[in-house]
C-alpha cells in the first residue's frame, strides 16, 4: 500500500468537470503549451517531500480535454508533486506519441542514460522552480550543472517565480544557456499596473535577450477581478505578445494545481486568448508556430 497518497488536501479544488465549448476557435494545429498530469496514484504515487497532495488527474483526462477544446497537441510540464520522478508525465508522453512533449524536473546528478532516456519519450525540456510555497530551495550551481548538459539534447528551460524575485533573478537567467520559458509572465501583480517597475523589468528582461520567452498564461491566477473575464489580466498579457509574437507560448495550465479562489472553466480560458492575440497572424504564432519550433523541432 502506497503511503497515504490517496487522499487529497482536504481543500483541493478539483478541475472543472464539465468545460464549456469555447467560442473561440483554435487554429488548426494548435498546443496547449502548459498542462499537468497527477497520477494517477498509486500507480504514480505522488512525492514523499510534495508540498501539496492533488485529486487523481491523469492522462486520459487530459487528452479528453485536449479533443473537447480543440487542441491538436500537449505539452506536458512536470507537475511538482511528483518532485524529481517523472514517470507520470513521461508515460503520458509516451502514450500520445508525437501529439505531446513533456518539460521535467531532474536532479543535477541525473545520468546521462537517465536524460537520454526522457528524451526519447518526448521531453524537451527541464523546468527550474523558484517558488518557495512550492518547492525547497535548489542550490543554483545545480541548476547551471543541469542547464550546461541539456544542451546536447536541444532542450530549453522553464522558469517559474513570482514577480517581487525577478530583481535578484535576473543575473542569474542572464547566464543560463539556451532558450528559457518564464512561466505565467513571471506572475505580475495585475493591481499595480502595465507601467509599475515589476513589470517593465520583465519586459526589459525580454526586450534584452532574444533567448528568453514567456507563457501568457494563468489568467485565472493573476486576476483580482476574477471570472469569467479576467479583463484585468489583460492588458500585461497583451503588452508581452504584441511586443515579442515570435516568443510567445499558451497553455490551459489543467488541472489547475493549488487554486484556491475558484476553478476555471477550460474553454472559458481559450475564449480569453483573441482577448490577448486578436489577429490570426499573432494566434498562429502563439498557438501553433511557436510552440511547434520549441518542442517539435525533431
Amino acid at each position: 500500500m502506497t503511503e497515504d497518497v490517496q487522499v487529497k488536501d482536504a481543500d483541493w479544488l478539483d478541475f472543472h468537470p464539465n468545460p464549456k465549448t469555447p467560442d473561440f476557435k483554435l487554429p488548426a494545429g494548435a498546443v496547449d503549451a502548459h498542462c499537468h498530469v497527477f497520477g494517477p496514484s498509486p500507480e504514480f504515487p505522488f512525492a514523499p517531500e510534495r508540498k501539496y497532495t492533488p485529486c487523481n488527474a491523469g492522462k486520459d483526462k487530459l487528452y479528453e480535454l485536449r479533443d473537447h477544446l480543440g487542441f491538436s497537441r500537449n505539452v506536458i510540464v512536470q507537475a511538482t508533486c511528483h518532485g524529481k520522478d517523472n514517470a507520470a508525465m513521461a508515460d503520458a508522453c509516451r502514450t500520445a506519441g508525437d501529439l505531446a512533449r513533456g518539460v521535467a524536473s531532474v536532479r543535477h546528478d541525473i545520468t546521462r542514460e537517465e536524460l537520454a532516456e526522457l528524451d526519447e519519450a518526448g521531453v524537451r525540456g527541464v523546468r527550474f522552480n523558484f517558488v518557495k510555497r512550492l518547492v525547497d530551495a535548489t542550490p543554483r550551481e545545480h541548476f547551471v550543472e543541469v542547464a550546461e548538459r541539456i544542451q546536447e539534447f536541444g532542450w530549453s528551460i522553464v522558469v517559474y517565480f513570482e514577480a517581487a524575485d525577478l530583481e535578484e533573478l535576473v543575473p542569474f537567467l542572464e547566464r543560463l544557456p539556451g532558450i528559457i520559458v518564464v512561466d505565467h509572465m513571471g506572475r505580475p501583480d495585475v493591481e499595480k499596473g502595465v507601467d509599475h517597475p515589476d513589470f517593465q523589468r520583465f519586459l526589459k528582461l525580454m526586450a534584452d535577450n532574444d533567448n528568453i520567452w514567456s507563457k501568457v498564461t494563468c489568467p485565472e491566477r493573476l486576476s483580482v477581478q476574477g471570472p469569467p473575464a479576467y479583463d484585468d489580466v489583460v492588458p500585461f498579457a497583451r503588452e508581452v505578445v504584441k511586443r515579442f509574437p515570435d516568443r510567445v507560448l499558451w497553455g490551459t495550465d489543467w488541472p489547475h494545481p493549488n487554486m484556491k479562489s475558484h476553478m476555471p472553466d477550460d474553454g472559458n480560458l481559450v475564449d480569453f486568448i483573441p482577448k490577448i492575440a486578436p489577429s490570426p497572424e499573432e494566434q498562429q504564432k502563439l498557438l501553433v508556430d511557436n510552440p511547434m519550433r520549441l518542442y517539435w523541432a525533431r
